[in-house]
């Protein structure tokens, strides 16, 4: 009995130590391999009207750094400077003005001074066809006319009201948008007669929207920073995607949208 209770003991010993080395080749409960570990994200806040161009180069970004996957962001840029300033996680942020990029560097949360990457300059939306006749800007005063423009503290708003104080017109909008894709949304949606937005928004709107020069909006061209955060999670992969915006490349593809080169 003594040896058959000894062998039973020594048997069991060896299946418990056989289970537990197979155990360890392998991660438990399906977690993931040691390459989802090491891949990096980053989260890139930028102003909504630089959705395509920087949509393309954060497909460049990630080419160039395997093992990267950029995350974007894109609204107001008051709206994401709001965001950045109230705590939201994000390693870098690109403003379409100076004045919502000044709300970031005044908290202390950029690392390093913004630098200049790109221009961009009014214009008028209209829909194909141009319905309402709209030539001038002086024509988005007219009575009964659906003008749609951003808020204010948008920065193709605050733009919109700088043209409209040095012209002399009175603008009336039958709607505030906090965002310039939502005002183009308006327009190519049949919503409004004439909206204010950039050239840029314009151009990728294809044949959907035709639009309307005036050389009233050179009072208003907005400059758009770019910057590092200092809560940025990879410091590095940050500085490397600014310098892909402020590079040839990057500076290619901005060109393409409309944009005007920046003074970096």
């Amino acid at each position: 009995m003594k040896r058959s209770l000894m062998t039973a003991v020594a048997a069991l010993a060896l299946a418990a130590g056989l289970a537990g080395c197979a155990g360890s080749g392998a991660p438990a409960g399906g977690a993931g391999t040691s390459s989802d570990a090491a891949a990096t994200t980053l989260t890139v806040f930028a102003a909504a009207s630089l959705k395509s161009s920087f949509t393309e180069l954060a497909d460049t970004f990630e080419a160039q750094h395997p093992g990267t996957r950029v995350s974007l962001s894109f609204a107001g840029s008051s709206d994401l400077a709001t965001q950045i300033n109230q705590g939201a996680p994000a390693d870098v942020f690109a403003s379409a003005d100076t004045k919502n990029m000044d709300k970031v560097t005044g908290a202390g949360l950029a690392d390093g001074e913004p630098r200049v990457f790109a221009t961009n300059t009014l214009v008028i939306a209209v829909p194909a066809g141009n319905p309402a006749r709209v030539t001038r800007f002086q024509d988005l005063a007219r009575d009964g006319l659906r003008l749609v423009t951003c808020a204010k503290q948008v920065p193709c708003g605050a733009a919109a009201a700088t043209v409209a104080g040095r012209a002399g017109v009175t603008l009336r909008p039958v709607s505030e948008e906090n965002a310039v894709t939502d005002v183009l949304g308006k327009v190519t949606s049949g919503e409004a007669d004439a909206g204010l937005v950039y050239v840029t928004d314009v151009k990728s709107a294809g044949d959907k929207v035709e639009s309307i020069q005036f050389p009233e909006a050179r009072a208003a061209v907005n400059s758009y920073p770019i910057t590092a955060l200092s809560g940025a999670k990879d410091k590095e992969s940050a500085k490397s995607f600014i310098d892909l915006v402020l590079g040839s490349d990057g500076q290619q593809v901005l060109a393409k949208a409309g944009f005007g080169a920046g003074g970096q």
